[in-house]
């Protein structure tokens, strides 16, 4: 007798974003034996999938592995799941279920696919920032041809320090980007990278981007105290991008002793890590005070920010990105 068949993989996609059929095709003709059950659900960042109500149970129950970016079932529904995917690469909202608590099916994440993108949109922050582009929108709308009096001093990349706070997959991306534009680079890290090996990345990154080998930065700082933090907010700091997991260790990492320190170089800083890791109300007051030269958000505390947030209309915010 010849060997059973392999079983039948179901896999349910509950994603934000449409269907993408031809990569569900390739994904089939080379495995047969699966199954893919796509639904695209409404999302908002910070409440995750809005409409659960249509989301199908039935399919849940019967799902192999699940793909998601804000769902996760009960414990009771997941009677056969064997995988769980996230879309995103933080997985601390996740880490709070009672299926990542209670049982034990692996999750796994994208981290790495994101750092194009993301650095793309830091990039662009900078550049916006540091070429005055909010007030260059306003004068278009008034119809105004602009004099170097309306519009300042332009602070060229060149020369500039960018500190890159986490050194993984998008902040190496991002240092890749800013040191072809003439930056210098700082990285810091959790753990020390002294020696060329340790400095080396072994996960996931999409092929020619990144900096795998850790030859980018200039210098390199590690540490969790606020001793450590704040030796490498003090070198000089031009632009800081955030770019750590949030922890226990890094909540409101980034408070007001350490826009203090970045004040010395009226620094810009960029959170496209998680919201929390940075203490708002510092924030805010580093910002009106004129301690800081700007700041761009991709992620707030909470989410989705406040209408009666005051950041909304600090001129020296940069935009934050909507994204799934």
């Amino acid at each position: 007798m010849g060997e059973a068949p392999p079983s039948k993989e179901h896999i349910l996609c509950l994603l934000p974003f449409p269907n993408n059929q031809p990569i569900l095709d390739s994904i089939i003709k080379k495995h047969p034996n699966v199954e893919i059950v796509y639904k695209q659900f409404s999302y908002q960042k910070g409440t995750r999938i809005i409409n659960k109500e249509d989301i199908p149970e039935d399919e849940v129950e019967k799902a192999t592995i699940l793909v998601t970016l804000g769902y996760i079932p009960t414990p009771q529904l997941a009677k056969n799941l064997r995988l769980i995917h996230l879309f995103s690469a933080g997985v601390d909202w996740a880490s709070q279920t009672p299926i990542w608590k209670e049982t034990n099916i692996p999750f796994t994440n994208s981290s790495g696919v994101h750092a194009p993108q993301i650095s793309e949109w830091v990039v662009m922050q900078i550049l916006s920032n540091a070429h005055k582009q909010k007030l260059l929108l306003e004068l278009q709308k008034k119809h105004v041809w602009g004099s170097h009096a309306d519009i300042g001093a332009v602070k060229d990349s060149v020369g500039q320090r960018l500190g890159v706070l986490g050194y993984g997959a998008i902040g190496r991306q991002a240092a890749k980007v800013a040191k072809a534009m003439g930056m210098d680079v700082i990285a810091y890290t959790a753990s020390p990278r002294k020696t060329p090996e340790s400095k080396k990345y072994t996960d996931y990154t999409v092929p020619g981007t990144g900096d795998p080998e850790g030859l980018i930065p200039s210098a390199w700082y590690s540490g969790l105290t606020k001793s450590e933090l704040h030796n490498f907010l003090s070198q000089s700091i031009d632009i800081l991008l955030i770019s750590v997991p949030l922890t226990p260790q890094t909540r409101h990492f980034l408070s007001t002793s350490e826009f203090s320190i970045l004040s010395s170089q009226k620094a810009f800083v960029i959170n496209i890590a998680r919201g929390p890791i940075v203490d708002h109300d510092a924030l805010i007051s580093a910002l009106k005070n004129g301690d800081l030269r700007g700041a761009a958000l991709d992620v707030t505390e909470p989410e989705p920010l406040p209408k009666e947030s005051e950041l909304w209309d600090l001129e020296n915010l940069w935009s934050w990105k909507i994204a799934a």
